[in-house]
């Protein structure tokens, strides 16, 4: 595993650019603001080097990214919506308990895959929330 800064564009371009010329090589890009800030570069890079990537979030995907693996961000504004409500009911948030995501979502975009000289099992794509051709 090589770590990428994710700082700033000079960073990330350097930082894919010597990863790219790595032996089996492919991206797993966390969660973060500078990956959410830098996202378009990021989906560029992964194209122009051949990389196959995983992102945290759907809207890589619908950006061109490849496939995304993380907390479903609607049930997770839900969930929050109901702490609110209790909040202004009247209960002090300290006395509430952390909450974590309970739902996940896989998005996979079949258009990049082609592009990459991937092919994406059918077992995959069943399995998938949603399948972008």
């Amino acid at each position: 595993m090589s770590p990428i800064s994710l700082g700033n564009a000079s960073e990330i371009e350097g930082g894919i650019s010597t990863f790219a010329h790595e032996p089996n090589r492919g991206l797993i890009v966390v969660g973060s603001g500078s990956a959410f800030v830098h996202r378009e570069q990021i989906i560029a890079l992964a194209t122009r080097y051949q990389l196959p990537a995983v992102y945290p979030d759907r809207g890589f995907i619908t950006s061109g990214g490849l496939i995304s693996y993380g907390p479903d961000r609607v049930d997770s504004y839900r969930r929050a919506a109901g702490y609110v409500n209790r909040i202004l009911n009247g209960e002090k948030p300290a006395d509430l308990p952390a909450q974590t995501p309970t739902k996940y979502e896989m998005v996979i975009n079949l258009k990049t895959a082609k592009a990459l000289g991937l092919s994406v099992p059918l077992g995959m794509q069943q399995r998938a929330d949603e399948v972008i051709e």
